[in-house]
Parts: structure tokens; C-alpha cells; sequence
């Protein structure tokens, strides 16, 4: 028997009747041979943890543009304590952590740069439309490896297309990571908040503080174990009832008075701006896109305005504003 058969007879053993099993996943869409070590599900975590749309995430937005400061969330590490949060809960219940980790590293793969106000405003300029969470599944399917994918499983593409707020994960592991993703954020925001003075603990409502905590350690904390004890040894991933509208009533507020704050939106018109520039620019010049947005088209038959879309999205706020000087701001005349 070699090792991955020896982790998946394991599995078996351990793992909760109502978890994904490594040996019964509904596969790839390409067959590929089985790893002599890694079960499946590991492998798809480790191809996305190697994959450049991961590492690209440390420079993109999650609420604040462009902070100053080391300390304030990126895209990046809202995706690594989305993962934390994930498999605390996945390992309490039996559940398979690395599919649970696979999904969770995923989840945002596809996130525009300048966080939610670039998705806004790419899904109001482009053709078909954009949403972050099928642009992720996108990029795992098709962008990454010069067009090929990454191949990953059904259970992992189908977590992290469903891991929005009306997704319908179809494995516990996935709905585990639909419930970390809000979990994550509205606890990181708020720290983020509190650390751009936007606000103090003392000012956050106590209707939902008294109930979820009075910091983030006690929210992170009630939180999950509510999922834990709500949830363990059943076929489904539950808050308690007060619980969830605690917590769905803090999100409103976040919503309300910092995602529409004008603090974290003080940029996000130039933002917005300046990804509709560089849109309309390579729709006109499309020949200016790398070869392997131009394979898109040539091999596969994509529209011109989906992979337009496609490299967009993939930018970085870094990138992105570089890419903008280079095209549309004037360099100094200098004559030695």
C-alpha cells in the first residue's frame, strides 16, 4: 500500500460519515495518474498555494486602497485567516481539512485589484458581465498555466464557486468556507476600522456586540464554536438562530458605516476610472495583451472583450496603476 492509500484508508477511519472523502471525489475533468503521496484533495490545495493568482493577492485590495501602514488586510491575508478559521472548524467536526483548504486558499483567486469597487465596475463596463467568485473558478479552469488550468477537483471548483453569500456549496467542507469567508471579514474589517480611526470598539452597536463579543478574539471565538456545536455530527453546517442574525445584522452595519465609508472610498472613483481606461485602451489594442491572453482567443475562441476582462482582473493595484502611467501619463521631456 502506498502513502496516499495508507492517508485515504485514514480517512475511513477518522473522518465523519458526512465529510468528502479523498478516494470519492467526482474527479478532474482531464484524468490524470494518482499521486503516490498525496491524496487528492491535497494536491488541488498545493496547486493553488504554487499558482502565480495566489501570490498576486498580497497586492490587492480587501477594503482599504492603497493604506499606509504594513498592518491593514490584503486580499492575500483575508484568504490565509479564511483558511484558518475554515479548517478549525472542518477538524472540530471531522471534516476534510484539505479540501477545506483547498477551497478556502481559492475562494478569491479571482479578485479584481482596488477590491470590490474594481468588481463593480468591470461588471458594469464588460460585455458579459463580471463576478469575482466565477472569475475565480475561471482561473482555475482556464487562466493559470499558459491556458491549461490547473485541473483541480469537482468538490474544490464547486466550493469556491458557491462560497458567496447566495451560494450552495454541495460538500460540508464547502459550506464551511461560505460561513469562514463573512466570519473573516467582518472581524478583519472591523480590526482594520478600528486601527484607521474610523471608529472605537465601544462605538460598534451592542445589540449584535452583546451577543457575537466585545472583541475580535471573543467574535472569532463565539463564532466558531456556534458553528462547532450547532453543527457537529449532522448534514449540514448551521449558526444558531440568534447567532446568525447577530451576526448578519453587523455585517448591515459594516456594510453602512465602513464599506460605504468614505475613508476606505476616498480613491475608488479614480480606481474605477482608471480599470475603465485600461479596459476600453486594450479592447482597442488588443495586440498589446501578453501571448498567453492572446492564445485565448486564437486557441480557444474567447471574445475579445473576455480576455480583456480576464487580464484586467488579474492585475494587481500595483500593476495596475503602472500599467495606467505607462499609457496615459506623460513622461518629463529631459535633454542631457
Amino acid at each position: 500500500m502506498n502513502i496516499r492509500e495508507s492517508l485515504e484508508a485514514l480517512e475511513e477511519q477518522y473522518l465523519s460519515p458526512f465529510a468528502s472523502f479523498s478516494n470519492r471525489t467526482r474527479g478532474r475533468a482531464r484524468l490524470e495518474p494518482l499521486c503516490d503521496i498525496r491524496p487528492e484533495y491535497q494536491r488541488d490545495r498545493d496547486r493553488i498555494l504554487h499558482c502565480k493568482s495566489f501570490r498576486r493577492l498580497k497586492h490587492k485590495t480587501q477594503v482599504f486602497l492603497a493604506p499606509e501602514g504594513d498592518h491593514y488586510r490584503t486580499r492575500l491575508t483575508h484568504t490565509l485567516e479564511v483558511s484558518q478559521i475554515a479548517r478549525t472548524i472542518a477538524k472540530s467536526l471531522r471534516l476534510n481539512e484539505s479540501l477545506t483548504e483547498a477551497i478556502a486558499l481559492g475562494h478569491d483567486l479571482g479578485h479584481t485589484p482596488f477590491g470590490h469597487s474594481g468588481e463593480f465596475i468591470l461588471n458594469q463596463i464588460c460585455e458579459d458581465g463580471f463576478a469575482h467568485y466565477e472569475q475565480s473558478v475561471r482561473v482555475v479552469e482556464v487562466l493559470e498555466k499558459d491556458g491549461k488550468g490547473l485541473n483541480l477537483t469537482w468538490e474544490v471548483r464547486d466550493g469556491i464557486l458557491n462560497h458567496r453569500t447566495a451560494g450552495h456549496p454541495s460538500t460540508l467542507e464547502g459550506a464551511i468556507v461560505r460561513l469562514s469567508d463573512k466570519i473573516a471579514y467582518i472581524n478583519h474589517d472591523i480590526d482594520d476600522a478600528i486601527r484607521a480611526k474610523m471608529f472605537t470598539e465601544d462605538q460598534l452597536p451592542a445589540v449584535y456586540t452583546d451577543i457575537l463579543g466585545h472583541s475580535v478574539r471573543e467574535r472569532l471565538n463565539t463564532m466558531i464554536h456556534d458553528i462547532i456545536f450547532n453543527s457537529m455530527d449532522k448534514p449540514e453546517i448551521t449558526m444558531s438562530p440568534g447567532m446568525e442574525e447577530a451576526m448578519k445584522g453587523l455585517r448591515s452595519w459594516m456594510f453602512a458605516h465602513v464599506y460605504k465609508n468614505e475613508i476606505p472610498k476616498a480613491e475608488e472613483g479614480k480606481a474605477q476610472q482608471m480599470i475603465a481606461s485600461l479596459y476600453e485602451y486594450y479592447l482597442k489594442h488588443v495586440d498589446k495583451l501578453p501571448p498567453e491572453y492572446l492564445q485565448l482567443m486564437e486557441k480557444r475562441g474567447d471574445k475579445k472583450s473576455r480576455v480583456v476582462c480576464d487580464y484586467i482582473a488579474g492585475m494587481s493595484d500595483v500593476y495596475a496603476i503602472d500599467q495606467f502611467e505607462e499609457l496615459f501619463v506623460p513622461k518629463r521631456w529631459n535633454v542631457m
